[in-house]
């Protein structure tokens, strides 16, 4: 995300599918296709609910009602959203709760099917509950992508991911 700005340098390197991420003949364009992106505060776009999760397929050129439809519960489920707004795909996403904003974001940032799944402390704006409902999806998102997450809040990382017991052993070192 940041080969553009002047200036930015790194350590060490990220491979994908056993290539790196910075090797300089990469097409980055194609790399990003193959990734979602889920930031720290919520950012629908002021489009529709429905509108809002196909939005990287109307990019692509996509236009096929049953296809579009099909990726809105697809996503929306996977997103553990689909109850909540099925009545309400035209509305604004604007309108819906943190919560139910960041799972929608979530669900837009899965339409595609990216092999990875980056995500920028997910829950940091939220309340608890909202919390922990995105942290049982994440759970569930698992089985399905690859998940890259940044969080400074260890016990979180913890119950995503299964750590208690590396945390636990580290303690007792």
């Amino acid at each position: 995300m940041n080969d553009l700005i002047d200036g930015i340098h790194h350590t060490g390197d990220i491979l994908v599918r056993g290539r790196s991420v910075y090797d300089p003949h990469l097409e980055v364009i194609s790399l990003r296709k193959r990734m979602g992106m889920v930031f720290q505060k919520s950012n629908p776009f002021p489009k529709s609910i429905y509108e809002n999760v196909i939005y990287s397929l109307r990019v692509a050129g996509q236009n096929n009602r049953t296809v579009l439809d099909e990726t809105v519960e697809r996503s929306l489920r996977g997103a553990a959203l689909w109850d909540e707004v099925k009545d309400r795909l035209q509305e604004s996403a604007l309108g819906l709760s943190g919560g139910q904003m960041q799972r929608l974001c979530i669900a837009r940032a899965i339409a595609n099917r990216p092999e990875i799944l980056l995500m920028d402390e997910p829950c940091s704006a939220l309340d608890p509950v909202a919390t922990g409902k995105i942290e049982e999806l994440i759970r569930q998102l698992r089985k399905e992508f690859t998940i890259v997450i940044v969080t400074h809040n260890m016990q979180q990382a913890a119950r995503i991911f299964g750590l208690h017991r590396l945390f636990l052993s580290r303690q007792a070192d």
